[in-house]
Parts: C-alpha cells; structure tokens; sequence
C-alpha cells in the first residue's frame, strides 16, 4: 500500500510545529533572569576578603568571585570518600573563583599589587610567612597545581619547584617557622596513570554486619566499589617534601602516603603526621578511616605511634572515639604533646565520675605517657597563655548543654579556678573569644598583661549588638571595657596592630556605610582608614531596616530584621515574606535573647531572599524560631513550637498595619526548609511557601537529625510526625521546592525534594520542582543564583499577589 504523499507547504508547516515545540521546551527549561537592576547587584563585584599579617603592620586584600559561571561547576568531579575531587588537576573542587591580591601596609599606606602568573588560576586566599613579609600561594594549571611565593613589600612571585601540590586531604601547604622553608604535600614522583574503570564488573559489592553498633550519619559521596578505593589513594597520596623559597632546594620527609596531618613541633625537630590506611570504608567519611598518628623526626623517620585507629564507624551518637585524640604541641615547650582519652568509652549517655582524662608526652617520647588530670564532663580544649603550663581548660556539659572554663597550671593540676560558667546557648553573657597573640617561636597564645586577659566580646544585648574590646581578671573576675561599638554603629575589634596594645585594628560599618578597617588609638580613640571599599549597590541604601521584638503566646520573647522598600510610606500594607531556621535551646530565657542588629550594612548577594524586598515585598530575616525544652525530647513538640513562632510574627506585623495577613509567604534553607513544609502541612497562615535543599522524611535519617539525640527506632512516633512528607495530603497552598542536583550535604539528598513533588502532585497539591545542575547544597554558579531568584520572585508574584508590576 502506498502512502500518500504529503504537500511541501504542509510539511514545512508541521516542521515548523514541531521546531516551535522543542524550541518552547528549550526556553521553559533554560536559565531565567531576575529583572535588570537585581541581575546588576548579584554580579557586582564584592568587597575583598582581608586576612592581616601575624606581624599586623599590613593586611592582604583578595579579589574573588563568589558566582562563577556554570561552566567551572560542570568540570567533572570524582565523589570519593566525602570529598569532591577534580582528576584534572589533582584537587578539591573549586568552587569559588579568586582573582587577585593587594597587601595595603598600614604606616606608609602603601598598596602593593601581587604579581600574579599569566597562566593559570589563583586556587585560594594566600597564606603569611611567619615575618609577614612574603605570602604562598597556589595556582590552578591545566594539569595540576603549583605553589608560587611573592614578596608582599614589592609584589614581585615566582614558582617555588617544579613539583605539583596535592590539597585533596588537606591544606597542601604551610609555613616553617623561619619564613624560608615550605612543608609541602606533592604529588608523588613518577606516578603513573589513573586506574581505569573496568567496564565488565568482577563481582557485586558486598558490605555485611553481625553484631556492630554503627549508627553514623547519612554521608554523601561515599566511596561504592573496589574501583574507587583505587582512585581515592591514587589521588590522596601525597609525599611530603620541605622547599626553601630563597634557594629552591628540596628535602623529602618520608616516603608517599594518604596523609592528612603534618603539625610541626615549636623547635620544629619533630612533626605530627597522621596517615590514613586500609581499610577504607563505604559508610563514612575518609577522617573516619583506618589510620594512625605518629612522631617523625626532621628527616622524617618514624619516632613513636600515638594513636592508631581501624575504622571508626562505631563512635555512640554525639559521642568521641576512644583512644587519644585532640593530639596538639603544647606552647612554650619545644616538644611536649597533650591530648585527651575517653573514660566513658565515648558514650555521652554512659553513667561515671570522669569524662575524659588528659595525657602529656615529652621528647624524645621513649617514656609512657602520664595522666595530668581528669574531666568530669567533655574535654573541649585548651586555649594557652603566657606563661608556662598555664592555660583555660574548658569542659562541656552535653546533658546541660553548658560549658565551663577554668583557668589552671598544668603543674598543679587538680587547683581549678571557674572562670565561666554558663549555657552554650547564652549569647548575653558569653565572654566572647580570647584574643591571641604570636609568638617568636610561632606559638599562639592568649593576650596578657599580668592577671588580665583580653577578649573579643559580641556584645549581644536586649538594646541589641554592640560589639566588645574587653579584658578580664583572671583571679577576681573583674571586667573592664575598654572599646565599644558607639550608638547606631557595628564596629568589631579585629586584632591588636604593631608589637604593642596602643593600637588596634576595626572593621567598622553602619546601615548606611559599607564596611571597612580602622587603625584606632587605644587611649584617645583617634582613627585611620585602612581600606576604602564602597557601597555595590548604591541604589538600595534607602531600604528601610529595623530590628521588631514579639512574644509568643507561651511567652518566648521572638526576633527577627525587618526590611520595607525604599518607597514605603505608612499605612501601607504590603505582602510578606519570611525567611527563617529553627534552633533549640534549653530554656526560654536564652531562647529570647536578640541575635539580630538593625546597625550592620546589608549587603544583597548570591540568592538571598533579600532581593524581595527589591521586588515591592516587606521581608522579615530570621525570624526566630525557638524548640524549646529537654534536649533529649524537645522536638516532641517541634509542630507546634514552629507553629506558634511564625504565627507571633504575623499577629505582630498585622497589629502594626504594615503587612497584608493574607498575603504572606514564607521560607526556608535546608532545616528551613523542613520548617517551612511542615508550617504549609499544619498551618493556614501562609500563602505559599519556598522550600530550598530540605529533608522532608526523617525516616531517610534515621540516626538523628539537626539536635535530635534519638534514633528512629527509639522514637518513631517523632520521626514520622515531623515528616511533613507523611502530611504531603495536606500541603494544600503551593509550594516551591528547590534542589541542588548534587547536594552532597548529609541528609539532604536530592531526592528529598523528588519525592516531596512527587507527593504533593499526587495528592492534587501545588507545587513546582526546580532541580539545579551541578549545584550543591548551597548554590554557586552565577546562572543557578540569577534563575533561583526568579524562582522566587514569579512564585511569590503568582500566590501571594504581585508587590510590585
């Protein structure tokens, strides 16, 4: 049978029909674009990120790019054992784009350009010599990575060897203590090939338990198969060489190896190396492999094994390995190691007297290590002063959730003075952190005069946040303040300058100013611009910002920033958009203090839903929600404690006249996220919701989520009444879930999202599903940012009523 033959017009018109179909679908799927003026703002070039020298007479200003373009996202990645890892070159993923650095020095005001290669990429922000006078750097190249050194007086660089650097399981590169020398991890010499991936398999992968208590998190990009096993030690191996910047001449230490630690000594005659070894694992992170810490002397010959560990999976939730760990150099001794070990098995729930117990071991390390004191609740960390063996030893409290810190000499140990003693959740009372200082030798340690110490407080308040320059006695507990942040202002003390107290430097900002750094007179107070940077975004500076203080109905006193359009005018009432993350806390007391300032410059970047109120939006910023009760039980009422939140910061907006109660939306981040389904499922007082890189069913993280102390198993009945994927029947407003395609976050997977979409649609709910290539679970790349704030935008505008045409 012949068919009939079709007429040229008519098959030029289905032709045309048929291309108008795939070119429709190919514009409903590309990249979108916000409006022009807010597309402007996220590709305005940032302020650089600072970093002062350790002799703190100069800060180093990098340029970057927070938002590359798709393309540096899609370079192909290997996903082994938790980390991303580029084959090309050798490397972690690079995910930011960094583009070049100033040293500004602060008496002549001198600005020196670093001389950067003409080929190849800055990988990462710079690293000081200890002198401050030259800074490290590695470069990105077609075929691996190279370590370059510049002078910061004159800004001329030069390649340091012809080795290539290896920061797969680690900084690749640090400082030797005489500003000549380099301790580097290089890529093995005369490696060869990669493995290749065999296509026929030799046989299943095949894991099996019988008796083991391993209840760990629900990692992502985990090693899966013999094949990858060879590929992460073929990539993580390293060999570890030292290279003086002035000569070039190299040493090796040691032969090649999976290390992921390399701590030098004060004298510097011996180093701490930790080497990971087989086996590996398909269930947790490479930091949890088989491995083992040892003392190598200067030549790098193995000295003494501190701690050797098979594969560590067994941990008890928000518990410690057994065995040392926290291994570091104590200052002021030229080879003595502290660490500390378990008593508890390091099981938090388990019933004893002492935590941990703490271990010191000297050169030359022939004799057994000595016991120096007990903990009676979780070693935490030392922060070292001054003088000899005296230090803060701070312990913390998991069932009170509370720290302690007391000061005490290592030579007579078991005389502790509590010096603070307080919840961790007590921003008002905190002392803040110590401010440290360098010494000669490249020791840290607390800054000091006499009985007094110096601390960088927050300075967080019921009249809000001004930040502290305090110091503190350490025998009466006296405080005196000696800077603060003035009226309407946010300026934080950044470190001490020169080899004085007399000065010091600030990193100072307003609404209104953008920030920068000061050079400030202790005494009289007098200051000196350091830096110069400017407002990105002019044309946003008439923003309207203020910090709004409500109750909730069980009397948990909320928070949260307001921002209204520059064109507000009173009366009006616009429509909302809240964005939010939910904390726990212990009690209602801590649960209510104000976290938040309206003195800060806000600075519009990457996909904030900041950009709403560019839009005609009133945007209320994290907006508190508060769990509140027994650590071990506090998401018993999770529902209803989120619930109530967002319900006080609507009634409280609606008594002012400023928002529109029928036309308020609301948003979330990961827990956000969460939050935000569950408020859609159990609430009506929202209009619809944006869901970004959330986790809906907590049966997919059945060993505990965010604070959650329990697992599944022993709460079942919780796990599944915070799922708002069980309530997708219910989510009747619509709902716009986005995802990262490769979101490597634990628990997030995302295939959270697909399935809440999935859900919803089948239930006859709304809802749109954005799934974002390459993205992870915070979104980088400048196409991925530009098309998530459109997102946003055109959702709000169709189910909350447009703010603005």
């Amino acid at each position: 049978m012949k068919m009939k033959k079709l007429a040229a017009p008519n098959l030029l018109i289905a032709f045309a029909l048929l291309l108008g179909s795939v070119l429709s679908n190919a514009q409903n799927n590309a990249y979108r674009r916000p409006p022009a003026d807010v597309a402007a703002i996220v590709e305005a070039k940032p302020t650089p990120q600072v970093s002062m020298n350790p002799t703190r007479d100069a800060l180093m200003l990098t340029d970057y790019n927070p938002n590359p373009g798709i393309t540096t996202l899609a370079e192909p990645f290997l996903k082994l054992g938790g980390l991303r890892v580029n084959p090309q070159i050798n490397a972690r993923q690079r995910i930011t784009e960094f583009t070049g650095v100033t040293v500004q020095w602060f008496q002549t005001g001198k600005s020196v350009t670093v001389e950067m290669p003409k080929t190849g990429r800055l990988a990462g922000i710079p690293s000081w010599s200890p002198d401050g006078k030259r800074i490290a750097f590695a470069v990105d190249v077609a075929d691996g990575v190279q370590l370059w050194v510049a002078d910061a007086t004159t800004g001329k660089s030069k390649r340091l060897g012809n080795f290539y650097l290896n920061d797969m399981l680690g900084s690749s590169f640090l400082w030797m203590e005489d500003s000549d020398r380099i301790c580097v991890r290089s890529i093995p010499a005369g490696r060869g090939p990669a493995p290749s991936a065999t296509v026929v398999p030799t046989g299943p992968a095949i894991e099996e338990t019988s008796g083991k208590v391993s209840q760990v998190m629900t990692y992502q990009d985990l090693l899966k198969n013999e094949h990858d096993e060879y590929l992460f030690e073929y990539y993580g191996s390293s060999q570890l060489l030292i290279i003086s910047a002035n000569s070039g001449k190299t040493q090796q230490l040691g032969g090649p190896g999976l290390y992921t630690m390399m701590n030098w000594s004060p004298d510097e005659r011996y180093v701490l190396v930790t080497q990971l070894r087989k086996p590996f694992s398909y269930r947790v992170q490479y930091s949890n492999f088989a491995r083992k810490t040892e003392i190598w002397d200067q030549n790098g010959k193995a000295v003494r094994t501190v701690a050797e560990f098979g594969v560590t999976d067994e941990i008890p939730r928000q518990g410690v390995v057994t065995g040392p760990r926290s291994v570091e150099w104590q200052p002021l001794y030229d080879a003595r190691l502290v660490w500390a070990e378990a008593l508890d098995g390091g099981d938090p729930k388990k019933k004893v007297e002492f935590r941990d117990k703490l271990m010191l071991l000297d050169a030359p390390f022939t004799a057994a290590p000595r016991e120096v004191l007990k903990t009676k609740h979780r070693y935490a960390g030392f922060e070292w002063m001054a003088s000899k063996d005296a230090a803060l030893l701070t312990e913390f409290d998991r069932d009170r959730r509370w720290y302690t810190i007391y000061y005490l000499n290592l030579q007579q140990p078991t005389v502790k003075d509590t010096l603070f003693d307080l919840s961790t959740n007590d921003d008002y009372n905190t002392p803040g952190d110590p401010v440290m200082d360098r010494l000669p030798n490249g020791d840290w340690v607390i800054a000091q005069d006499g009985d007094w110490l110096y601390y960088d407080a927050p300075g967080n308040s019921d009249e809000g946040q001004y930040p502290r320059l305090d110091k503190i006695n350490i025998k009466t507990g006296e405080k005196q303040t000696l800077f603060k942040s003035k009226d309407k202002t946010f300026e934080e003390f950044i470190a001490f300058a020169g080899k004085d107290r007399s000065q010091f430097v600030t990193r100072y900002q307003s609404k209104t100013e953008v920030p920068n750094f000061y050079l400030v007179g202790l005494k009289d107070q007098s200051r000196k611009a350091l830096t110069m940077f400017t407002d990105p975004a002019p044309q946003l500076t008439g923003i309207e910002k203020r910090v709004v203080k409500y109750t909730r109905p069980d009397g948990v006193p909320l928070s949260g920033t307001l921002y209204l359009p520059a064109d507000y005018k009173p009366g009006q009432k616009l429509p909302l958009f809240m964005w939010a993350y939910p904390l726990e806390y212990t009690d209602k007391s801590t649960a209510g203090q104000v976290r938040v300032t309206d003195n800060t410059f806000t600075f519009y970047r990457n996909d904030s839903p900041l950009f709403m109120v560019t839009q005609g939006y009133a945007v209320l910023m994290d907006a508190t929600i508060p769990i509140v009760g027994d650590p071990e039980t506090m998401n018993n009422t999770f529902r209803e404690q989120a619930t109530a939140s967002g319900r006080a910061a609507i009634d409280y907006l609606d008594s002012l006249g400023i928002i529109d109660r029928n036309k308020v939306g609301v948003g979330g981040h990961s827990y956000g996220a969460f939050m935000t389904a569950n408020l859609l499922a159990h609430s009506n007082d929202y209009a619809y919701g944006i869901a970004r890189s959330g986790a809906y069913n907590r049966t997919l993280t059945p060993f505990g989520f965010q604070s959650e102390r329990r697992n599944f198993w022993e709460a079942k009945d919780i796990y599944m009444n915070v799922s708002p994927f069980n309530y997708a029947d219910q989510i009747k407003k619509p709902l716009l879930i986005i995802h990262g395609e490769a979101d490597n976050n634990p628990g997030t997977f995302t295939v959270q999202s697909e399935r809440l979409y999935q859900a919803i649609k089948g239930t006859g709910g709304t809802a749109r599903l954005v799934l974002l290539p390459h993205e992870s679970h915070g979104y980088r790349a400048r196409e991925s940012v530009l098309h998530v704030l459109s997102e946003m935008f055109d959702w709000a505008g169709k189910y909350g009523g447009p703010a603005k045409p």
